[in-house]
């Protein structure tokens, strides 16, 4: 299915970013078919469709429903089909039975789409103040759920016997394996943490506070595939002592002894991605580890999970805008390093912080409120952005964050040691 004709000549700034993430969404989807998008593989992941009507019901409610006098919805039924976890908002469809969700089609979420489009693009030069703020959350959700919406996309078609590429790639020219890790040593010192200035965050990134970082050394750079293969190699998935007691349960429940997507083929290591299967590069970085396994990697190595106080501190000098992520529709993976560290892109890194409020931290009034605050519970914290997150989107205060054992997303580790 083909992305419509670009709406953005001539319009405000707002408008065209607001019609290129719409865009990019569309073209992620149009290798699908009805039944690609439709399909749900696990509770964690979000059938495609669903995904293009969820970000379309943000805007449609939250600025056309709330904003612009006289608007009628699209179509009644929608809010409970693509609510995700808004309890102001009513009652919502169950998320493990949205891949139940046969109508409406892909053509009819498109459909919605276009017609909220129009409305938005319409209606957005006459907006206030407040809408407009809104427009911009609605724009840096939408690629959130790009993200989730390709390695949602991975999962479903790794389910599949066939194993189907849903991109071709272009076959891979080995390179040489990098150095050994050097560390980026820090004193102990105090800094400043959280979003500071005028550009768009989020709210879990604030309020900007001070925090003390011990003396501390961070890795110049990722987890090499090669590495967790010796990783495997040394028994790391079968020794208890290298784990944390839920860890360790979560390996012999679920039968873990590899990354998700590898599978040893005639004692060879391959891995599923969107290019379909392929030998795993040694020298890329090792993506599709949980929290547990990078902290078990951790102990392995001697060494430690960084904070995310001592990632951002680090970050921050590096361009968030850098690095392997995601400008267009087509095969996403990392990439080996191309030298010197890199913060930003390949994969999320997982911290050994939790996902909690910063100080001072208070919700907003509102739906919207519920975006971020009330998920501070269970969760651990990475960062840095990865290979499927849209370029532009992230920054060194960006805390993204997941349960200890999924590892659906493009996840890896950075080490961190004592000083």
């Amino acid at each position: 299915m083909e992305a419509r004709t670009r709406p953005d000549a001539g319009i405000s700034p707002l408008a065209a970013r607001y019609a290129q993430v719409r865009r990019l969404s569309e073209a992620l989807v149009a290798p699908l078919s009805d039944a690609d998008a439709t399909v749900q593989s696990m509770e964690d992941a979000s059938p495609a469709k669903w995904h293009l009507a969820h970000t379309t019901w943000f805007f449609e409610t939250f600025v056309l429903r709330d904003h612009v006098a006289g608007y009628q919805r699209h179509d009644e039924r929608f809010p409970f089909l693509f609510n995700s976890y808004y309890e102001a908002e009513g009652r919502r469809h169950a998320r493990g039975r949205r891949g139940m969700v046969t109508r409406p089609t892909l053509d009819e979420v498109l459909a919605y789409r276009a017609a909220v489009d129009k409305a938005v693009l319409a209606a957005i030069d006459t907006l206030p103040t407040a809408a407009l703020e809104l427009v911009a959350l609605g724009c840096h959700h939408e690629e959130q759920h790009q993200e989730l919406l390709v390695t949602d996309v991975l999962h479903l078609f790794s389910e599949n016997p066939l194993e189907p590429a849903i991109w071709a790639a272009e076959r891979k020219v080995p390179v040489a394996m990098p150095g050994p890790v050097a560390w980026i040593e820090s004193a102990e010192r105090i800094v400043e943490i959280g979003h500071a200035g005028d550009g768009f965050a989020f709210d879990c990134e604030g309020p900007r506070h001070r925090t003390l970082l011990p003396a501390h050394g961070l890795a110049d750079r990722t987890v090499t595939n090669g590495e967790w293969a010796a990783f495997i190699a040394d028994g790391g998935y079968s020794d208890a002592r290298l784990w944390l007691s839920d860890g360790w349960a979560w390996v012999q429940r679920e039968r873990v002894d590899a990354p998700l997507y590898w599978e040893s083929r005639d004692g060879t290591w391959t891995r599923f991605g969107l290019d379909g299967r392929r030998a795993v590069d040694p020298a890329a970085p090792v993506t599709h580890v949980s929290f547990y396994e990078a902290d078990a990697y951790a102990s392995w190595a001697g060494a430690r999970l960084p904070t995310e106080f001592e990632w951002e501190a680090a970050a921050a000098a590096h361009d968030a805008a850098g690095g392997n992520q995601l400008d267009h529709a087509g095969p996403v993976e990392p990439r080996p390093s191309a030298g010197g560290p890199a913060f930003f892109g390949d994969v999320w890194e997982w911290t050994g912080s939790a996902y909690r409020p910063y100080p001072g931290f208070r919700t907003v009034e509102g739906a919207v409120g519920e975006y971020n605050g009330k998920f501070m519970n269970g969760q651990f914290v990475l960062r840095g952005g990865s290979c499927a997150t849209p370029r532009g989107h992230t920054r060194a205060s960006y805390r993204n964050f997941f349960y200890p054992h999924q590892r659906w997303q493009f996840t890896g580790v950075r080490l961190a040691k004592d000083l």
